[in-house]
């Protein structure tokens, strides 16, 4: 009698199971909403195969992010060597402009993040001609002067650095003539050079270009800095203070190109 009833209670379900598939299949031939029978076991199906796949389906996202993760890293890999071999490329056709000098191309070995608008360690040194206070720049002007050098590298002083002992003789190029004054300084927050001590009567304008001005021999002449993006008085009115708007990308050098003495 007790499996009589196991039988009877087996046949049942699997007689149920059956209608339900049946239900289902209908519903999706007829392509109408499912009844509230046909959506509970619906929803139970659903899920029981989303715990079934779960782990194959994890395996696989991890495996389609691991992916993604690769594309981006090569995309990004390919673009920093894109944007390299471009910089390179105008080193190489600055040192064609720059006749009169003999030039060093260099690298960049390391940038203390401490001293990140400071200074800047290069690949070349003494046994490569480098000296002192040679001017160093990129094809987008003025970098700054090397400060200390060693037998295999040397240190750039950039012209953003804070040291107040570093000045740079400049010409202002204003109504086809030039006016002569300071760079010294940098402000972080705006990213712009400041040039000191122009005369307060001097007709300066926005957009006026800043180039080396050759005096004191510490830089040759006509090398530029960059252009007027706004003009400041000092308070005591005696003077104006210009801040100069570059083209370089002070965060982003790769190269750099070392200009020695006259050929």
């Amino acid at each position: 009698m007790y499996r009589k009833r196991k039988i009877n209670k087996k046949l049942i379900i699997l007689i149920s199971s059956i209608v339900v598939v049946l239900l289902l299949s209908v519903s999706v031939i007829l392509s109408r909403t499912y009844t509230p029978v046909e959506a509970f076991f619906k929803d139970i199906a659903v899920s029981t195969q989303k715990i079934i796949m779960y782990p194959f389906t994890a395996i696989k996202n991890t495996k389609e992010e691991n992916q993604n993760e690769s594309y981006l890293i090569q995309k990004n890999v390919n673009a920093s060597l894109e944007k390299e071999i471009e910089e390179l490329k105008d080193t190489l056709e600055l040192n064609r402009t720059l006749t009169e000098y003999s030039v060093v191309n260099a690298t960049i070995l390391s940038r203390n993040k401490s001293y990140w608008f400071n200074t800047i360690t290069l690949d070349k040194g003494k046994k490569d001609g480098i000296k002192e206070n040679m001017a160093v720049i990129t094809k987008n002007g003025l970098l700054g002067k090397i400060s200390k050098v060693s037998n295999n590298s040397s240190e750039l002083k950039l012209i953003t650095s804070d040291d107040i002992n570093f000045k740079v003789s400049v010409a202002v190029k204003t109504n086809d003539t030039d006016n002569y004054a300071i760079l010294n300084g940098y402000d972080k927050k705006s990213g712009l050079l400041k040039v000191v001590d122009i005369d307060k009567t001097t007709n300066v304008k926005k957009d006026d270009v800043i180039l080396t001005s050759g005096l004191g021999e510490l830089f040759p002449a006509g090398i530029y800095i960059g252009t007027v993006e706004k003009i400041t008085n000092d308070k005591y009115n005696l003077s104006k203070t210009l801040y100069i708007k570059t083209k370089q990308d002070f965060n982003n050098i790769h190269y750099v190109t070392i200009l020695k003495e006259k050929k």
